[in-house]
């Protein structure tokens, strides 16, 4: 009876172990088993295709007009501070002049001696006018010593006139468009006022630009101004939209129109030439140029390619082989897992999303796209 025992512990012990050498063989087989892959169907569409890109840059005015003085002087009072507008002929700053000296000792001494030379005129002048009275002389000579008299007037009343413009900047007889008065040339938003009152200004000449007493800007009429990278700019052309937005204005969009290329590099970034572009901005009808700031940072977006109703497939349907391209085409969609046939197709314009397919599928006919589960034997 023992013996009987320990011969049925021993063949139960030699079956556990069969059995659990043949489970772990059947495991092994079943994992070692390739594991069919269950791919995304993609159906072929009929859509427009557009590759764009973006350009980082700013708006700023067209034109910015610098205004200068007439003369040189100390700032009395200023008129206008940034952010104003002004229109054309409007005194911005008024200037107290700081005369040169030479130029007024020069002018003192042209008064006076058109006062001398004045009163030398007057005497002949009477003179003659007694001579004429009575007959002595021919009244030719007694217009030539008038004539001479009333030049000698008005050349003394030239050298008062200068001699004022020389010490005070002003005369009687241009008091309105005194050069004391700084005016803006143009009319649009004061940018910029980078003097205070009390500061010294200069008129500009040959040897220097002179003082500017602020910057004036049409902020109607905008531009953008970008780099773009060279293996872009060879798609650009004059002319082309772009759509514009700024960045301190997220709900502000503007259309421009493409108008100037750099035909040289402008900076190098990451090895990538950059290319300058400018943009004129179109404003809408009613838009507050209030709110615009030059310098405001803002992107383009450019349409480089386009394609109109044309065949595309996700770009990730498609397989690259060299300069080849090929896509799997669903034979059997009943089969588990399906039937694919792999196609040579022609492709054309992609966005980064879909690609243009131009030979090679139809519509209608489903290709295979990502992988979207794995299967185990079981599961088939």
């Amino acid at each position: 009876m023992i013996l009987t025992m320990k011969k049925f512990f021993r063949l139960l012990a030699f079956a556990l172990v069969a059995l659990l050498f043949f489970g772990t063989f059947v495991f092994l087989y079943l994992n070692s088993r390739p594991k069919p892959v269950l791919y995304e169907t993609l159906t072929p569409s009929v859509r427009n295709l557009s590759k764009t890109t973006i350009v980082t840059g700013k708006i700023e005015p067209r034109d910015e007009v610098a205004v200068k003085p007439q003369i040189s002087g100390i700032i009395t009072e200023l008129l206008k501070e940034a952010g104003q507008r002004v229109e054309a002929g409007e005194v911005i700053a008024k200037l107290k002049v700081i005369p040169d000296m030479n130029q007024l000792a020069s002018a003192q001494s042209r008064v006076r001696l058109a006062c001398l030379n004045s009163e030398q005129a007057k005497t002949d002048y009477e003179r003659q006018k007694t001579l004429y009275d009575k007959g002595l002389i021919s009244a030719n000579d007694y217009e030539k010593v008038r004539q001479a008299y009333n030049q000698s007037r008005e050349e003394v009343r030239v050298a008062q006139e200068q001699l004022e413009l020389t010490r005070d900047g002003v005369s009687a007889s241009n008091a309105s468009s005194s050069n004391t008065l700084v005016r803006s040339t143009i009319s649009g938003i004061i940018l910029d006022v980078p003097v205070k009152v009390g500061n010294s200004v200069i008129l500009s000449n040959t040897f220097n630009d002179g003082t500017t007493i602020a910057s004036v800007a049409d902020m109607s009429n905008l531009i953008f101004r970008g780099n773009i990278d060279e293996t872009e700019v060879g798609h650009l052309q004059t002319g082309m939209p772009m759509e514009i937005s700024i960045g301190a204005l997220q709900d502000v969009r503007f259309s421009a129109a493409l108008e100037y290329i750099s035909p040289k590099a402008a900076a190098t970034t990451g090895g990538a030439n950059q290319f300058e572009i400018k943009a004129a901005v179109r404003l809408p009808e009613g838009t507050d140029s209030g709110r615009l700031r030059s310098g405001y940072s803002a992107t383009a977006q450019i349409v480089l390619e386009e394609a109109k109703n044309v065949l595309t497939i996700p770009e990730a349907a498609i397989e690259f082989s060299g300069d080849s391209t090929f896509v799997y085409v669903i034979t059997d969609a009943r089969a588990v897992p399906p039937v694919y046939e792999r196609r040579a197709v022609v492709t054309g314009l992609s966005d980064g999303i879909n690609i243009e397919v131009r030979s090679g599928l139809k519509k209608g006919e489903e290709v295979r796209g990502n992988v979207i589960q794995t299967t185990t034997p079981k599961d088939v």
